[in-house]
This record gives structure tokens, sequence and C-alpha cells, in this order.
């Protein structure tokens, strides 16, 4: 008896369909505000499309680190509904430059701080987001922090919008 043998083809349908495994990390300054958002609206695509991967987020200040995020982004996250009451903040560590494929920073300070923190060997995996998303409206996602509701509501604008232009980054 012998095995069949796939077709070119079949073995090009199989590949297309494998799944993409992509690992991706979001970085604001205190990681409560900006960065949770984003992580938050990339899960939900991850889910939407079937993508496999890691996607956490993190902030290069550790002042809020361990704390939840912002009561402001659980509101307009809750709006859109995403439940955010799980976030806790962590600060960037070094192993993240090992274990994610990506690294998006949410403005260019942080950018530059973790390029500064990257070794040489990691630093093309850092990207600003809106860059990245080639967002002609700007290239920083602004911080709400010292803002309202409404400035919360634009920012999770942004960064959704921005995710669903970068998740086709981590598609066959």
């Amino acid at each position: 008896m012998w095995a069949e043998v796939p077709s070119q083809n079949t073995l090009a349908r199989s590949l297309l369909y494998t799944p993409v495994r992509m690992n991706v990390l979001f970085v604001c300054l205190g990681n409560i505000c900006r960065s949770p958002l984003a992580e938050a609206a990339m899960r939900r695509l991850y889910w939407e499309r079937g993508i496999n991967g890691v996607v956490e987020s993190a902030g290069t200040a550790a002042w809020h680190a361990g704390e939840p995020a912002d009561s402001r982004s659980i509101v307009v996250a809750q709006e859109s509904g995403i439940n955010l009451t799980a976030h806790r903040a962590r600060q960037v560590c070094a192993d993240d430059f090992q274990r994610f494929d990506v690294i998006y920073a949410m403005d260019q300070e942080n950018e530059i701080e973790l390029r500064a923190m990257a070794n040489h060997a990691s630093r093309h995996k850092i990207r600003r987001l809106r860059i990245a998303a080639q967002d002609v409206t700007g290239s920083d996602v602004p911080d709400p922090y010292s803002g309202d509701l409404d400035d919360f509501r634009r920012v999770l604008h942004i960064v959704t919008t921005c995710c669903q232009r970068v998740a086709g980054e981590t598609q066959p």
C-alpha cells in the first residue's frame, strides 16, 4: 500500500491556514490608561480573528505596579464590552524583549525609553503604535490621565483602530 501524496495546492492551502503566533506587548508610562486599553482591543481582535499569541501591556515606569487600570479606562472599556477589572499594572522587564515579537510604544517618550532598555538585537521589535498603523492623524497616542471620560473614549477609539490595522501583520 502507498500513502496518497498531497498536491501542491493542498500543501499551499494548509500553509495559508496554519495559525500564526504573534506575541505583542503594548507600552505606555504607567500601564493604567493607554496600554491596557490597547491590550484589551488587540485581545478582542485576536479572539475574533482566531489569531494565536500572547498579548500583554506594561509601563516604562513602576509608579502603578500592582494597581488596577485607571477607573476611567475600566469604564470606557466596559462601554465597549471589554472587562479590564482583572488588569494589574506592571513595569517592562528585560525578559519582555525576548518574549514578545513586537513591542508597541504609545508615544515617542516611551519609545525612546524602550530603546534605551533593549539590547541591540531587540531594538527592531520596538515600534510606535500609530506610526506602525500608518495613522496619518498623529504619531502618538495621547495620554488621557489628566483628562475626562471623553479623552479615554478617544484613546480607546485610536488604539482600536490602530490594532485593527496592525493585526493584519500577524496574519498569514
